[in-house]
């Protein structure tokens, strides 16, 4: 088996692109996408996702960038990277990984090492994408050629909690190669890494990650929907309850990304396809995926209280992305809340100075407005709390409001006395 390794990322977004960089400062590394406006924009030292700053890519002195697969051919150690969606009946697409691994299948040699990084279910590496690495290039696994699996924990946004900062979950199809792999990262993860028993083992450690937290957020929604009906403001709430040392300190909120929203449902069909139908995990999930019909249930009732006409009034909806600070809008569930206005033929303007104009028009069809009309709107919604909209005053934000609107605060981020509802 080889032993100086070249490495090959195959996707540079949010996860790839930090993955490459810390590889590239220390490896001969090439970052593949096959996205050419994406690799040109890189060479010049660009990063539309905001992860990786221009000082932090110009440290990666071994880091090259290539949109051909030629340029792959030279690699001899793999690390994917591409996203694991769900279709529209919550079905997981492998296709991104399916067509990743065929590629690969392509320019692989004897003695190469494939790892995955992409949210799978347990068994998706060896059952799944390694048939096709195999029919594709001719080779065997474990004779010819090996895999790992190492889930990624990159969090858009985060910058305390990066790449290198991470400890990482490793895991290889034979002892030897598992400790290649585990000794590789190693070598550039600060929080250092934890080997598991096997790579179904580190497939299943990923899934949990994220539907613990879903079903975590998914009581704490289902308890504000109670709270609400009997009159209690859930953030008193959930600050009494605090008090106790092994209080778990959730908030309710839209569920949305590529993350939690996503993982349950690989899990979950997973599941299914051996016989067992899963209950908590899927009670979890429509709590969640129904928290934006709550929210505007709960606003029409309040523009109707405030007589103020439904019919197409005007809402104005601040974030689009699925979190705060970070320009992702993948599954992001404010388009959940927008959707649910239009139902109502609520004309809706959104506005999110971080979200690039023509991804949101792409992804969702939605024209973000430049700037919010000052009193030009009947229903305020503070859907994502980027740092843009927690450092205008709170009068700011209550100013695009008309002198009869509804201003709902779903991040907790506005003092109480200045909105109509919270979360």
């Amino acid at each position: 088996m080889k032993q100086d390794y070249v490495i090959g990322v195959i996707g540079l977004g949010y996860v790839g692109l930090p993955l490459a960089v810390a590889f590239g400062e220390a490896y001969d590394t090439l970052g593949f996408d096959i996205s050419d406006s994406r690799i040109q924009a890189l060479r010049e030292g660009v990063d539309a996702t905001r992860e990786c700053s221009a000082d932090e890519l110009a440290k990666a002195e071994h880091l090259n960038y290539s949109s051909d697969l030629a340029d792959l051919r030279r690699c001899n150690f793999y690390i994917v990277t591409v996203p694991t969606p769900v279709d529209s009946s919550k079905r997981p697409d492998l296709s991104p990984l399916i067509n990743a691994s065929q590629m690969l299948g392509e320019v692989i040699g004897k003695g190469d090492i494939i790892v995955y990084e992409s949210t799978v279910y347990p068994g998706a590496t060896e059952q799944d994408c390694v048939p096709v690495v195999e029919r594709v290039s001719g080779l065997t696994l474990n004779d010819d050629f090996y895999v790992g699996y190492s889930p990624e924990r990159i969090n858009p946004g985060d910058n305390a909690h990066k790449f290198k900062d991470i400890k990482k979950v490793t895991s290889g199809s034979t002892p030897e190669v598992a400790e290649i792999i585990d000794s590789l990262y190693a070598s550039v993860v600060r929080a250092g890494t934890h080997k598991a028993e096997s790579i179904m083992v580190a497939e299943a450690a990923k899934v949990i990650e994220n539907t613990q937290r879903d079903l975590n957020i998914a009581l704490i929604n289902e308890l504000a929907i109670i709270f609400n009906k009997l009159g209690i403001d859930t953030d008193d709430v959930l600050r009494a309850a605090g008090t106790k040392w092994n209080f778990l300190p959730f908030r309710p909120g839209l569920v949305g990304g590529h993350c939690i929203g996503v993982d349950p449902y690989y899990l979950t069909h997973k599941a299914q396809a051996i016989g067992y139908q899963p209950q908590v995990i899927l009670a979890g999930r429509r709590i969640n995926d129904d928290m934006g019909k709550h929210v505007v249930h709960q606003l029409v009732k309040r523009m109707i209280k405030k007589e103020i006409k439904v019919f197409h009034s005007r809402a104005l909806v601040l974030g689009l992305a699925f979190k705060e600070d970070c320009p992702d809008i993948r599954n992001t569930r404010v388009i959940d809340v927008v959707h649910e206005m239009e139902d109502f033929d609520i004309d809706v303007e959104v506005y999110d100075p971080l979200v690039n104009k023509q991804a949101a028009f792409h992804e969702y069809g939605i024209e973000l407005i430049d700037e919010p009309t000052q009193a030009g709107y009947d229903v305020v919604i503070l859907a994502v709390a980027h740092k843009e909209f927690k450092q205008l005053a709170a009068q700011t934000i209550r100013s695009y409001g008309k002198d009869v609107a509804v201003v709902y605060d779903l991040k907790h981020a506005l003092p109480r006395e200045m909105v109509d509802l919270r979360l």
